[in-house]
């Protein structure tokens, strides 16, 4: 079954849809050319919550990307470009992309983006890149993907990907927000992929889903780097606890998040990888860096 789904899926060729603060990338005066991206309609939005909302545009036959990579994206304001780094949700075998953004009142970008409709045009920069792709980890047997907020974009695309349940026996896709309502996306997201007659077999086999929050009373409760040391997270899926030998993460999400963890890591002898070199762990620089 494996592999008649890489067949179907083989030959087809976001940073987490967060909005970067004001030390990020001046991408403003930068790129001076409107050639350097796609002109993508938006076919879609929607607003999961009062500080969350997904959309959804067309793709340029043109535009590759591995599955949890990242692309410049954004609109045209006064005849010029303002961009942020979003993580493509929609996996590399889609026709169209998709995006989940918070919404920031006074962000640069995002307090133009929360706004458009259908049949707006949003740019997309022509070349996509990123560490969270699988073949910056050394090989393992569980895949932990680490995500807060709308961290969780890229991974929407990686549990989209036959290739990432060939390469792990398990997937395990922990998505920690502040309250219930925030969870939203991802739970219709692995709804839906649990219902499809490609990857329903995949997901009832290997994939892990495990929504926590910290400000709410929910079946799971608590910060992700308490609940990995804790041990709460694997007595509660019923799986062994962090093993260097076996568990390869990727992570994305707060720079708060991703400190903690990555201290944690490598306390215990985790290496992180890159483009370069493989390694246990690989994490979305973007947001730790800007």
């Amino acid at each position: 079954m494996h592999g008649e789904i890489l067949r179907l899926f083989r030959g087809f060729c976001f940073i987490c849809g967060e909005e970067i603060d004001r030390s990020n990338i001046n991408a403003i005066g930068k790129i001076k050319h409107m050639s350097a991206f796609y002109r993508e309609k938006v076919l879609s939005v929607r607003h999961w919550t009062d500080t969350l909302f997904s959309f959804r545009a067309t793709r340029d036959t043109g535009f590759r990307f591995q599955n949890g990579q990242f692309a410049m994206i954004g609109l045209e304001i006064d005849g010029r470009p303002l961009l942020r780094a979003y993580s493509m949700a929609s996996a590399n075998h889609e026709e169209e992309l998709e995006f989940f953004s918070i919404k920031v009142a006074d962000g640069p970008l995002t307090s133009h983006l929360q706004k458009i409709r259908e049949g707006d045009i949003i740019l997309v920069g022509r070349k996509a890149t990123g560490t969270l792709v699988t073949d910056n980890l050394l090989a393992g047997e569980r895949l932990l993907l680490l995500s807060t907020g709308t961290g969780l974009a890229p991974f929407a695309s990686l549990i989209k990907d036959p290739d990432v349940y060939e390469r792990f026996d398990s997937i395990v896709l922990v998505h920690g927000c502040r309250q219930v309502s925030e969870l939203s996306y991802g739970e219709e997201l692995v709804a839906k992929l649990r219902d499809d007659e490609l990857f329903g077999p995949l997901l009832s086999e290997k994939l892990v889903y495990y929504p926590t929050v910290t400000r709410e009373p929910f079946r799971n409760r608590g910060r992700i780097t308490d609940l990995i040391t804790s041990h709460q997270l694997f007595d509660d899926i019923g799986q062994p606890p962090l093993d260097i030998a076996s568990d390869r993460i990727m992570m994305c999400g707060s720079p708060a998040m991703l400190g903690e963890l990555r201290q944690l890591f490598e306390t215990r002898g985790f290496t992180e990888g890159s483009n370069n070199e493989p390694g246990h762990f690989v994490i979305e620089k973007a947001f730790v860096e800007r």
